[in-house]
């Protein structure tokens, strides 16, 4: 069985930072304050966005005044994140060099780890043992996507000239799935929510977001007849020069599940888990995850 993550995730995006920053979206106020609320973020606490890319969600945080560190290997993409600046101020985010699986920080250093687009490129179980080694006993990991809305025509369509090329059987089945993160038994209590989102783009703003994914084909033939479909599917949707493209932003927040503190059954859990197993025992039975569409 092959995996993203065996396809040189950090190559791939190589040649593309300027247009990943200028035509890739944003994500939704309601996803980020969904997450700083879940996770209780606040300035005094410390967020690692791994696999940051241009820094999209690591600014987004950082102007609602959580401090960030981001981590990405792709040197071309983490100096892109380093130009941008902050559009409603907030500490400035700091980014470094590593690896999901090797961030390269101190053990019990953050307050949440997130992966804001990224995690589908990882390898799942060695990145979430670096969460799990990063996290602090009372933190937090998270993942979001921005992921195609396609119940809406233009999107659908949109989605199946993608399906159509190179290498994207392989990375789509894993876009958006954060069954890893909520089967692990490093971590507990999963929520997954979900938040609709939009861009509205003119023909320009289209061709540079198909672009600057990294499965658009380079060779300048193929480019041209991709580029070429892509102003075919504007023309049969725009209304007044733009189109709509829909997402649902997908956001998972868990809490990481610290073991050696004290002895229960024959084996090691934390305090925290001892009560709430009393708590249990007195309220609803447990779920290991709990689903939230906004």
């Amino acid at each position: 069985m092959t995996f993203p993550a065996d396809y040189q995730p950090t190559e791939r995006f190589t040649g593309l930072a300027q247009l990943y920053s200028q035509f890739r979206p944003s994500y939704p106020g309601e996803a980020l304050n969904f997450i700083i609320d879940r996770c209780r973020l606040n300035e005094h606490s410390d967020l690692v966005d791994v696999g940051c890319g241009t820094g999209i969600a690591s600014r987004q945080f950082a102007e609602r005044g959580i401090p960030v560190i981001g981590i990405e290997p792709n040197a071309e993409m983490r100096r892109q994140a380093q130009t941008e600046s902050l559009e409603a101020g907030g500490p400035t985010p700091q980014y470094r060099d590593g690896r999901a699986e090797d961030t390269g920080l101190l053990a019990a250093s953050a307050d949440a780890v997130l992966a804001a687009q990224a995690f589908h490129w990882f390898e799942p179980e060695p990145a979430l043992r670096e969460f799990h080694r990063i996290l602090k006993p009372t933190g937090w990991a998270g993942l979001l996507w921005n992921q195609r809305d396609e119940s809406d025509p233009f999107t659908r369509a949109y989605g199946a000239g993608v399906r159509q090329l190179d290498v994207t059987e392989i990375i789509e089945p894993y876009h958006g799935r954060g069954e890893a993160l909520l089967a692990s038994p490093l971590f507990q209590d999963g929520m997954h929510a979900f938040f609709p989102h939009e861009q509205i783009l003119d023909e320009a703003g289209l061709l540079g977001r198909a672009f600057s994914a990294s499965y658009a084909p380079r060779n300048s033939g193929l480019a041209k007849q991709y580029a070429d479909e892509i102003r075919k599917l504007f023309r049969q949707f725009e209304q007044d020069g733009s189109i709509i493209f829909r997402y649902e932003a997908s956001s998972i927040t868990i809490i990481c599940y610290h073991l050696l503190v004290a002895p229960f059954g024959g084996r090691w859990i934390s305090w925290r888990l001892v009560k709430r197993i009393h708590s249990w025992r007195k309220a609803k039975p447990f779920s290991w995850s709990t689903t939230i569409r906004n």
